[in-house]
């Protein structure tokens, strides 16, 4: 948004957190963030407020939205439908519109009588933007056979607690898989978040032959035939790229105990949740070792069938995500709502 123009009072870096205890350590930053927005609206009163996830800090702003009169839409809905199922009443009371991404959202939205439109995810536009309208390459990357010299893509995340949680279990994963695969090798794409001098503290101490990637997880995708990600939106790159992944998922004890208690879906990855299955294998808090994540990893090297298998269920998972133009989408319903001539 910064890139097209857009005033930005806060960088996405400001405010990013992971976990529920996590966020006390940015409350004043949330505080004063929302306090200057509040003077935004209150002062410019806007013909529209265009949420996009966050839904701690947003549902707020949609609060101080309603009482001022300003129309709101809700883009990238918060998921609720994993947990915290009460804040749907909440959402309804204070959201005037919709815009949701994953398929199954629509009607769990819809039964409160909400105005829901569902417009695709916008990771496919951005997939065929970076690659074209390839498919995959999967009869190129994934023969039948086991693969000798595999290419291991490690998806710590994109925000400082994600990496130092995940990425040294990732590596020490990978050290694992290296002993059995002696040609083995590892791209690592960097996220826009996260500093290259931070992450290279991370890579110092390794033998293995980790490349960073800087051109975006869809090129550093390309060719691989495993990854290993975190909990996350980048289990869905993944599944568009058409690579089989085993999904992680480690937060701080205590917000895991929290959460656990509230979360109300069989799964964590949202591969497997669009799926309707298990299509990756999901290791959770203590259950993620080095060992059992290149277990579980080592399966789809070795087992040719077991991959192509995979493959043809993430190609479907794929087809749910929609046919592409979500962005496009959600502007004519942002400009419907402002009262834009020639929207729908």
């Amino acid at each position: 948004m910064a890139q097209e123009g857009v005033k930005c009072f806060f960088s996405s870096a400001d405010l990013a957190v992971v976990g529920l205890m996590e966020v006390f350590g940015k409350f004043r930053t949330h505080v004063k963030a929302a306090n200057v927005l509040k003077s935004v609206l209150k002062i410019h009163r806007p013909d529209l407020l265009i949420l996009i996830d966050y839904p701690g800090f947003n549902l707020y702003m949609a609060r101080i939205a309603k009482r001022l009169r300003v129309p709101v839409l809700y883009y990238i809905s918060p998921q609720v439908w994993a947990w915290r199922r009460g804040r749907v009443k909440k959402i309804a009371k204070r959201v005037d519109r919709m815009a949701v991404i994953l398929p199954f959202e629509k009607p769990f939205f819809q039964k409160t009588g909400m105005h829901v439109d569902y417009v695709g995810h916008p990771l496919i536009d951005a997939f065929e933007k970076k690659m074209g309208k390839a498919t995959s390459h999967s009869a190129i990357r994934n023969p039948q056979s086991a693969i000798d010299e595999p290419i291991v893509a490690l998806v710590p995340g994109s925000r400082r607690e994600e990496v130092s949680n995940l990425l040294p279990i990732m590596i020490k994963a990978g050290e694992i898989l290296k002993v059995e695969f002696p040609r083995i090798r590892f791209i690592l794409p960097l996220a826009e978040t996260i500093s290259p001098a931070w992450l290279a503290l991370f890579l110092e101490n390794t033998t293995l032959d980790i490349e960073v990637h800087r051109e975006g997880i869809y090129g550093a995708l390309s060719g691989c035939h495993l990854a290993l990600v975190t909990s996350g939106t980048a289990t869905l790159d993944a599944a568009i790229m058409a690579v089989p992944m085993v999904v992680a998922y480690k937060v701080k004890p205590l917000t895991y105990q929290v959460g656990k208690r509230m979360i109300k879906v069989p799964y964590l990855g949202l591969v497997n949740l669009v799926a309707g299955e298990s299509v990756a294998p999901e290791l959770i808090q203590d259950e993620v070792t080095p060992e059992r994540l290149a277990m579980a990893g080592r399966t789809f090297l070795v087992d040719g069938a077991l991959r192509q298998q995979t493959i043809r269920k993430l190609e479907m998972v794929k087809e749910n995500l929609g046919r592409g133009g979500a962005s496009e989408r959600t502007a004519r319903i942002a400009a419907g709502m402002m009262g834009c001539s020639g929207s729908n």
